[in-house]
């Protein structure tokens, strides 16, 4: 993913889905440890529903 989608995608999570910075920051910080993809890890963290995983891989698959 280029680093403007990311950028956009970083947006979609604050903007659409109301998580905080500091909650996407958390992720990210594991994804760095783990290599794990981003929207599982928020899930997994409880900060994201079912309904909101499959809103970001709809707009993955848009991106």
């Amino acid at each position: 993913m280029s680093s403007t989608t990311y950028a956009h995608f970083l947006r979609f999570l604050e903007e659409e889905l109301s998580l905080s910075h500091d909650s996407i920051a958390i992720a990210q910080k594991s994804v760095e440890q783990t290599q794990g993809p981003l929207p599982m890890l928020l899930w997994q963290y409880g900060l994201i529903n079912l309904k909101e995983l499959d809103r970001i891989y709809d707009w993955l698959e848009q991106a």
